[in-house]
């Protein structure tokens, strides 16, 4: 065995820190973080669901084997270390001593395996996994092993936390991910109350005592993760006017995202800070079902590219507030190691509805009926689906709105069957940066039916994909992500509509604020 890696070793009413005051001595209200999340927790299973609001969840109750930090960098999180072969087919894992599930019940090497597998499942990163993989077996109950038929040199970057890999009970765990989970016991810093969540009202925590965290400093997904809040309250709260009143008033403690039309306003409100937290921003999409008509048809995804101006986007999104939004986005976020120029005319050169409506009906498309799905209750997504729906009557596409709850969308969008059976063409989706920064992201997956949502298919792509995995340099995974940007922009999985950067509004008596791409509880305090 050779060691490649072995390391031992927002708003008012927030918590005083419990590393400076005794928790008992403070009042009841100052130890409540009360949070406005931007959408509803529908359900919170983060691996059955890719909603952000699951995975803003999964973070908050359970934790990584890894966790990525700000370089995006894997660095040890439950795992004490790990060990892999000279030959790259053998990874031996180990966990630290002492991890505890919320039910008292230690976690084991078995846990992880079950956990592992179901993730595997579901998740892109997990399912090229799968595929090379041999076995996966407990050792015993702090060391697991993973045999491979090929390498796989991402390893620790996919078990890191970006993409949602998190330690379940077995019994849990066991649940196929095709189904959702029915308890929530979890691993991390704070336990999920499910008899006080409800669904498009609120969703409540309360720290985990017997969480042990690391002794580094918190950084990104990496690093200790202390909770400093005895319980923390989730507000579902649809009109962003009301929450931005509460934030003012100190009724809440945290808008995770204001609406961009009242930030100025929120700037300049007394106790009130707004700053934005993920470094790599939002990136913004409109997805395709590419099992019905009409785009099923690729010459038709790719006729629409003329006619997409990313400024339009951006501005219906920040409005004149300019400096919270990018265009000139590919298939990767501006800013990630995969992002590139290459086929960046297609969304750069000079725009021409006139030259798409050409593409259009050249497309053979015969006026099918697009169903754009619209959640109206996230505005910057309402936004993207409202310029969506203007781009396409303009093209010439028999377009209708289906206008809806982030939540009814979640669930619709699952749904294969033909528009009129109560399916979709399209949808907009968000998604923070990292997640979505190399070719293995869920966007870019390319294996039909088994695949992401919008079941995109293209042997080419899931080649490439395939290839980046076993490259052995940087430079080597850039220049297959640039050929993977240049299969997308000729197979249009989805169409990348703007990047921007959203800021989070808070009380100005919080602080320790972790900058990551998903809201994250752990280090924020009251000062």
């Amino acid at each position: 065995m050779r060691r490649r890696d072995f390391v031992m070793g927002v708003a008012a009413g927030g918590a005083v820190s419990a590393l400076s005051t005794p928790a008992l001595v403070q009042p009841a209200a100052a130890r409540i973080l009360r949070f406005v999340p931007q959408a509803n927790l529908a359900h919170p299973d983060p691996v059955w669901s890719t909603a952000t609001m699951a995975t803003i969840n999964g973070f908050m109750i359970w934790d990584t084997l890894y966790g990525v930090d700000r370089t995006l960098t894997p660095k040890p999180q439950m795992c004490e270390g790990s060990e892999v072969s000279d030959d790259g087919l053998a990874w031996t894992f180990t966990l630290r001593e002492g991890l505890m599930f919320h039910d008292g019940e230690p976690v084991r090497a078995a846990d992880c395996v079950m956990s592992i597998r179901r993730w595997a499942e579901r998740n892109p990163f997990g399912q090229l996994l799968a595929a090379r993989m041999d076995e996966i077996a407990a050792l015993d109950d702090r060391r697991f092993r993973i045999r491979l038929k090929r390498p796989y040199p991402p390893m620790l970057y996919a078990l890191a936390g970006t993409s949602a890999c998190f330690m379940m009970p077995e019994r849990m765990a066991a649940t196929p991910s095709s189904k959702a989970i029915t308890e929530f016991v979890g691993s991390g810093p704070y336990r999920f109350l499910p008899d006080q969540w409800v669904s498009g009202v609120k969703a409540e925590y309360a720290r985990f005592d017997g969480y042990r965290p690391r002794q580094e400093a918190p950084d990104c997904y990496a690093g200790g993760k202390v909770a400093h809040f005895d319980r923390v309250h989730w507000s579902i709260q649809p009109d962003p006017a009301t929450a931005a009143a509460a934030l003012r008033t100190g009724e809440v403690d945290w808008v995770e995202q204001p609406l961009l039309d009242l930030v100025p306003s929120l700037k300049r409100a007394r106790g009130v800070k707004v700053e934005p937290f993920d470094p790599m921003g939002t990136v913004y999409m409109l997805v395709f079902n590419h099992l019905q008509a009409p785009f099923n048809n690729e010459k038709l995804r790719r006729a629409l590219l003329p006619a997409v101006d990313q400024a339009d986007f951006v501005r219906a999104i920040v409005g004149d507030q300019d400096d919270l939004g990018r265009t000139g986005v590919g298939f990767f976020p501006l800013g990630s190691p995969s992002a590139s120029t290459v086929g960046m005319e297609a969304l750069t050169s000079p725009r021409s509805i006139a030259r798409a409506r050409e593409l259009v009906a050249a497309s053979g498309y015969a006026g099918e009926p697009v169903v754009l799905m619209e959640p109206s209750d996230v505005a910057p997504l309402s936004a993207v689906a409202q310029v969506a729906a203007d781009l396409f009557k303009k093209v010439g596409l028999n377009v209708r709105s289906d206008t809806m709850d982030l939540a009814t969308m979640v669930a619709r969008r699952n749904k294969k069957e033909p528009v009129d059976q109560g399916g979709w063409s399209c949808f907009p989706v968000q998604w923070n940066g990292l997640p979505v920064a190399t070719p293995l992201s869920n966007p870019l997956s390319a294996s039909g039916p088994n695949g992401w949502i919008g079941w995109p298919s293209s042997p080419a792509r899931e080649a490439l994909r395939s290839e980046w995995l076993d490259a052995g340099s940087e430079a080597e995974r850039r220049r297959v992500s640039e050929a993977v940007q240049r299969e997308a922009f000729a197979s249009v999985p989805f169409i990348p509509a703007c990047q921007y950067y959203q800021p989070a509004a808070f009380r100005d008596d919080l602080t320790g604020f972790v900058k990551s791409p998903f809201s994250v509880f752990w280090g924020v305090r009251r000062v």
